[in-house]
This record gives C-alpha cells, structure tokens and sequence, in this order.
C-alpha cells in the first residue's frame, strides 16, 4: 500500500457514510470526498438555469460546463458553484425531491465518476503536500470510480435504522412524523438509484460492514480495525 492512503466506502442512504467518512479522513490525515454532492449540485445548477430535468441530454451538456469546486477538508468539506458555496442548499427538500433524475442519468454520471476519479488520483499521486490520500464515500466507489482503493467498504443498516437516521439527522427526531417525511428520500431514492448503481451487494474485494443498531463509535471501530488490517 502506498502511502497516499485511499479508502472507498459505498452503501445505501441512511448507512451513515458521510459521518463515517468524514471521522476515518480527520483520523488519518487524509482528505474527503462526498461524491453524492456531485449530484446535488449538478441538480442546482440546471434548476437554476431552468433545464427541465426529464431531458436528459440538456442535462448532460449542462453538467458538462459546470464549474464545480470540491472543497475536501474533511473539517469542512463545502462545495463551490461557479465560485459560489451552495453547500446549504444541497440537501434542501427543492433537491432532495428531483435529484434522482439527475442521478440515473447516465451521461451524467461518466461526467461525474470522471471528475471523482480526477480528485482521487490528484490526492493518490500528490499525498505528500495535500494529506497522505483521500476517502471518497458514495455510489459506485468501491466499483467503478476507485476500484484499485487500498480499503473499500460496503457500509450497509436495516432500512428500519436507516429511515431512523436520517429522519433524526433532517428533522432532529425519528418519530413516526419524521420517518414517514423521509421515507420517500431514502426509500425511493434508493430504488431509482439501484437501476444504475449497485450498493447493496459487495463486490470481490470489498469489505461489508453492517451496522444495524450500532452508535457511530461502534461503527468507527469497526471501520478503522478494516483499514489497519489492510495497511
């Protein structure tokens, strides 16, 4: 293993991989990439420029010319549109609600996966001035985008548990109100992604971590005992 550390970490929403990526990044040094946010953005940014989201090909060659800047400090990861930080906006119901059009757009996603492997291997091969490497958490990471990762990890929770957290991280509670005005993000968003997308199933080579009722200490344990071992 080089020493530009790369880790890859896939799973459905809800799994908590942006929190465990994020904690494994600041605990070694490494940046963070939260590829997800590529989609979200790119889903801005033709919002705002009216492109009707059901044409996919307007969409492809919008996607194409945004001037996007990923800002990977995992203390504050943020992300520039055309100069502009929108990081607020991109988990806003205006998104969360369409984002999926642009997601299973697959000239969309060659766009996308080009410019996250481009940050992967800037991070790879200039570790020594930018951090020792780089943890990218999404879909299609473990697989397509960093298959040659030195870690990856399918990070994977009941949908029941799932539901829960991210009802609790949108509406700061997972009672039945507040699951029921997230199920549609989580569940249907993951049903329109699988048909582009495989993140429930570990490829060879993969690591499947399920979480299910485990606090994120417990998780973060698991996760760093995987990535020594393979150091």
């Amino acid at each position: 293993m080089s020493n530009a550390l790369v880790i890859a970490i896939d799973g459905p929403s809800g799994s908590g991989k942006s929190t465990l990526a994020k904690r494994l990044a600041r605990h070694y040094g490494l940046q963070y990439l939260d590829t997800g946010s590529m989609y979200r953005v790119a889903t801005v940014w033709c919002v705002d420029r009216g492109i009707d989201l059901d044409d996919q090909a307007a969409v492809a060659v919008a996607v194409r010319q945004m001037p996007l800047e990923m800002v990977t400090d995992p203390g504050a990861p943020r992300v520039l549109l055309d100069g502009e930080d929108v990081t607020a906006r991109l988990h806003t119901a205006e998104v969360s609600t369409v984002v999926s059009k642009v997601a299973v757009n697959l000239a969309v996603r060659a766009e996308l996966k080009a410019r996250q492997r481009a940050i992967i291997d800037a991070e790879r091969t200039d570790g020594r001035s930018r951090g020792r490497g780089i943890v990218a958490e999404g879909r299609d990471i473990t697989t397509v985008v960093a298959p040659d990762a030195d870690v990856r990890i399918l990070l994977i929770a009941t949908p029941g548990d799932r539901l829960a957290r991210r009802a609790t991280e949108r509406h700061g509670a997972a009672d039945e109100h507040a699951i029921e005005a997230t199920r549609d993000e989580v569940i249907r968003r993951d049903a329109q992604d699988s048909t582009v997308s495989e993140f429930m199933h570990a490829h060879e080579g993969v690591v499947t971590l399920d979480n299910s009722g485990w606090q994120p200490d417990e998780t973060f344990a698991a996760a760093v005992a995987i990535v020594d071992a393979a150091r």
